[in-house]
């Protein structure tokens, strides 16, 4: 790629820290710098995460002022930006549009009461299509709901009620206005039609947040507005820096594995796991699960999570790898890849041992609780670390059975990404659950390179998003299915995973009542 082609600037916030990166019309990252949050969140309470969310801007200014230090030569190359974001976290704001309190983030535990009345024949409704449960745990972990009954001050304060996205957004250029593919979570918005609800919609009553704290959603490719002047000079940045509205950090990911296709599903092993497919019709994954306004204009993300995903890998080693910590830093590896390294030391299915991810709620099955059965005196460390990225594996595979449901049309291939991609360990048993082919792309960066294909989309850089995944998105590694461990998967998925959660329903509903009484 010659010097003078253009770039566009992706500024990527995940939920352990942050990137900015400048990248080519040919997917390459000339320029990329990232910083860890220190710490990522408090918990001042157990369960709790928040952060303040000026510390996110004041990380970015850090961040852009090194990538402009180091990069003076490619400024000037800069035709766009564009930001995505994690996911469901919100921000209060003032009449003056500053936060008043530090913003609780998706992995927040805290639970409200949700008293607030709906009317009779809403809940009449969500009862007869055999709903409540999941309508309770939506408003139960709404954040507007917990403010009304925890912090009245705060909510008579809140002048708006805006995502992490929208805030950082509005510092970015001075717009509160946001994208309608970042408002995934508990908003009441209609993402089949892109827009908000109405105050006394169905949907929207749910979630409490009457309109006029809303701001205005902007579609994916369009134009927010310009990088302001005062972050430019703090930084360094040229002036007229054109922001775009793109998608949230999971919607740009799913980009940037190239997975605009009914026939690819994009596989996501961060903090939080998911299984993504695209499609240009509206198909909800499972029943009354929305599918998600996708990234670049007219496509929608249908969408599983298991809701704490690859992060069960962190509690493992944190609870039961701790004294490998000495070992891995002899053999300058990460505990969880020391631990990766010893997969292959497990056979497939690892030996019968068999988990359920639902260390977090979950939409379609919010009273759940994880489970781990077929335990035996075989069973070591390592078995439990393999079943575990096993039992997110079946999870996400029942996920993808949904959706292609729902669509009416078979995932052919499955493109991997986020941390647990990193080990080809990991993409082989994914490989070997699903029975299907599993690539990477080349690089792990895929939010970022998500972002900037939608970016360079909206500058008209490129017709539309598949001629711009065609130049920015290449495959490389590919991991075949093993058929003889296939096999072992499909046998284990079927006869015992997938009656786990129907035999130990009722059991899940006492263990819920029980723990509330503490």
């Amino acid at each position: 790629m010659d010097n003078t082609s253009p770039l566009v600037l992706t500024i990527d916030f995940g939920t352990q820290s942050l990137r900015t990166a400048l990248i080519n019309k040919s997917g390459e990252i000339e320029a990329i710098v990232k910083r860890k949050y220190e710490p990522a969140y408090f918990s001042i309470e157990k369960g709790y995460a928040e952060q303040d969310p000026d510390y996110y801007y004041e990380e970015l200014l850090k961040c852009l002022s090194e990538l402009v230090k180091k990069n003076k030569d490619k400024l000037e190359r800069i035709k766009g930006s564009t930001i995505a974001t994690f996911r469901d976290s919100s921000v209060q704001l003032d009449k003056d549009l500053k936060p008043l309190r530090k913003s609780i983030l998706w992995l927040d535990q805290r639970m409200a009461k949700a008293s607030e009345k709906i009317p009779v024949l809403y809940s009449l409704l969500f009862k007869l299509v055999g709903m409540s449960d999941t309508i309770k745990l939506n408003r139960s972990r709404t954040i507007a709901h917990w403010l009304k009954e925890n912090e009245k001050q705060t909510w008579n304060r809140t002048y708006k009620y805006v995502n992490i996205s929208t805030y950082l957004t509005y510092k970015l250029t001075g717009e509160l206005k946001d994208s309608c593919a970042n408002l995934t979570g508990h908003y009441p918005i209609n993402f089949k039609k892109r827009k908000w609800h109405k105050e006394n919609a169905l949907k929207g009553v749910i979630f409490g947040i009457p309109s006029r704290m809303l701001f205005e959603l902007k579609q994916p490719g369009e134009k927010i507005g310009e990088i302001n002047e005062e972050i430019c000079k703090k930084t360094g940045l040229p002036t007229h820096i054109p922001l775009f509205a793109s998608g949230s950090d999971k919607s740009c990911e799913t980009l940037g594995l190239g997975a605009l296709d009914k026939s690819i599903g994009a596989i996501s092993y961060g903090t939080a796991s998911t299984i993504e497919v695209s499609n240009k019709k509206y198909h909800e994954p499972e029943p009354f699960l929305p599918a998600y306004p996708a990234a670049v204009p007219n496509w929608y993300n249908m969408e599983v999570q298991v809701y704490r995903g690859y992060w069960m890998l962190s509690w493992f080693t944190k609870n039961f790898a701790s004294e490998l910590i000495d070992e891995s830093k002899i053999q300058s590896l990460g505990v969880e890849e020391l631990l990766d390294n010893r997969l292959g030391e497990i056979p497939p299915g690892s030996d019968g041992l068999v988990l359920q991810p639902y260390w977090g709620p979950g939409l379609r099955r919010p009273l759940a609780k994880g489970g781990i059965i077929g335990f035996s005196d075989i069973h070591t460390r390592e078995h439990l670390y393999r079943a575990i990225i096993e039992g997110i594996g079946y999870a996400l595979k029942e996920g993808l059975e949904s959706i292609e449901r729902s669509q009416k049309h078979k995932v052919k291939e499955l493109r991997i990404s986020g941390g647990g991609s990193q080990s080809d360990a990991i993409c082989q048993i994914t490989a070997d659950i699903f029975n299907l082919p599993v690539s990477r792309v080349q690089t792990f960066e895929t939010t970022s390179l998500g972002a900037a294909i939608a970016t360079f989309v909206a500058l008209g850089e490129y017709k539309d998003a598949k001629e711009a995944m065609d130049n920015m998105c290449h495959k490389t590694t590919t991991f075949m299915p093993n058929k003889t461990d296939a096999a072992q998967y499909e046998d284990l998925y079927r006869k015992v995973y997938l009656k786990m959660f129907p035999r130990l329903k009722n059991v899940y509903r006492h263990i819920n009542k029980f723990t509330k009484r503490y």
